[in-house]
């Protein structure tokens, strides 16, 4: 068996499989499936400084080869998480990630000042991907210098691993893990849902009560792969790929494209047991290609 260990970052995690933040819970949800702690880190769904109902229904739409979501980081806000659920959490073996979101930087500031001492939340996921009411809704993820001002605020307070999510709904996506690289996050996560619609034409109206939302699944599988792979090659923080990761084969493809670690998301919706599949494949692959560390495949795309 080929060793699956591999250091994001700060982190250390058992494999490089883990799950994408809105599509596992907080883990519990998946375990009468699972044993949960084989995963190398559970990025538990959007976490903000208040609690939030999210959007209207209907929030969410099938579509080929994917799905839209406009769930509206629904939540009960950071304090509900420290208090009912981190104490459910903090004996599981396995890298509980929180993802962060926020409409102004000091939602986000005030956010990981309350995770920054749970001994065992080694990391948060920075979602830059929300709207910065400031800037009249402009994402902060979405020009160099509002992503790079929000993670030199968190990093300024944030003492634990700071990973940050990159939305694809951009000219250029290196130029922004550039920035956020600069101000210190210690590795990124891409890609973001692509901003998507659909529309009943029976009813000349849109499907989703917010007209879009995040498209995600197959469908998004070769922008991810093509982000990642131009990503890798510019920052010298680790890349953590995700976006219509299916099965073993895709995450492979993301790990040669020069990833380290891979996000599953929409497959968990299919199929509760993939991240199990998926790390048994890795193996499977790495044994039959008569490689000893899954180290060895990371960027070894041959161009």
């Amino acid at each position: 068996m080929a060793d699956l260990n591999i250091n994001v970052g700060k982190l250390k995690l058992k494999n490089p499989v883990m799950t994408a933040s809105g599509t596992f819970g907080y883990g519990h949800e998946y375990s009468d499936f699972m044993d949960i702690s084989r995963i190398g880190g559970i990025i538990v769904k959007g976490t903000t400084l208040r609690d939030r109902q999210g959007n209207q229904y209907p929030r969410m739409a099938e579509t080929p080869s994917g799905m839209l979501n406009a769930v509206g980081l629904q939540n009960k806000g950071v304090e509900y998480f420290v208090k009912n659920i981190y104490p459910t959490l903090k004996d599981i073996d396995t890298n509980f990630i929180v993802n962060v979101s926020g409409s102004t930087i000091e939602d986000y500031v005030e956010t990981a000042q309350m995770l920054n001492d749970l001994d065992h939340i080694p990391g948060i996921e920075l979602n830059i991907s929300c709207p910065n009411v400031k800037e009249g809704g402009m994402a902060f993820g979405t020009s160099c210098l509002s992503a790079a001002q929000v993670v030199r605020a968190v990093r300024m307070v944030y003492k634990n691993d700071l990973m940050v999510k990159l939305s694809p709904n951009v000219t250029d996506i290196s130029e922004i893990a550039l920035a956020v690289e600069a101000e210190g996050a210690d590795s990124v996560s891409l890609i973001n849902t692509v901003l998507g619609m659909a529309i009943n034409a029976e009813r000349r109206k849109p499907v989703l009560s917010t007209v879009t939302g995040g498209l995600s699944g197959p469908a998004v599988k070769p922008i991810a792969l093509r982000m990642v792979w131009q990503v890798a090659k510019t920052v010298k923080i680790p890349v953590i790929g995700l976006g219509g990761i299916m099965n073993a084969t895709d995450a492979i493809e993301f790990l040669l494209a020069g990833a380290s670690a891979i996000q599953i998301g929409t497959a968990n919706f299919i199929d509760p047991t993939v991240c199990e599949k998926v790390i048994d494949g890795i193996n499977e692959y790495l044994d039959r290609h008569n490689y000893q560390s899954v180290s060895q495949i990371i960027g070894a795309l041959e161009v």
